[in-house]
């Protein structure tokens, strides 16, 4: 796909093209799964933008890489909602159980390094950690849109799998940043009343 031109005119009347050739609703769930996909792709990208100011060197040579591949796989996801169910085109790319497997070996190895939650923790910390628990909810959101349109159209499982367990490893790494920084997790108290 090569952009020549950013503005068509072809929405100005609130619809707009899926790959396959099929016009929608901007407001269709299909169109609010992908656009929150791009939404939680934005925060990825915050977060690396912020490794630059990390003193940390192993934050950074450990976790640039995989989010980079995060953000690569969430614009695949992206393109699969975006495709008119049914249609197909050349050269597509999908999300695969591979890709779903790879995040549950980060997740572990990230775990291996953590000590068990005695409490739910408030989303905060420093900033790498507080932009991750906003990425983990964004996908959370994801999520949900994704399976509210898989229950009205076809919707390939992987990117129901990836979204879910691509929250898990948005929070799992934000605990482990959090850790790496010396950064305090917040517990939550339930005596505030």
């Amino acid at each position: 796909m090569r952009l020549t031109r950013i503005y068509t005119r072809t929405g100005d009347k609130g619809d707009t093209g899926l790959a396959g050739g099929v016009r929608v609703g901007k407001d269709s769930d299909r169109i609010e799964a992908y656009g929150t996909v791009d939404e939680l792709n934005s925060i990825v990208g915050i977060v690396r933008s912020f490794f630059k100011e990390v003193s940390n060197r192993e934050i950074f040579q450990k976790l640039d890489p995989r989010l980079y591949k995060m953000q690569n796989i969430l614009f695949v996801v992206g393109a699969d909602l975006a495709t008119a169910p049914g249609k197909t085109y050349p050269n597509r790319v999908v999300v695969q159980e591979k890709q779903v497997t790879e995040l549950e070996n980060w997740i572990d190895e990230w775990q291996a390094d953590l000590k068990p939650l005695p409490e739910f923790i408030l989303p905060g910390g420093g900033k790498i950690a507080s932009f991750l628990h906003q990425a983990r909810t964004v996908c959370r959101r994801a999520e949900r849109i994704v399976i509210r349109l898989s229950r009205k159209e076809e919707v390939r499982p992987e990117v129901i799998h990836y979204l879910n367990r691509l929250s898990d490893a948005l929070f799992v790494l934000a605990r482990w940043v959090a850790l790496k920084l010396s950064e305090e997790e917040t517990l939550w108290d339930r005596s505030i009343e």
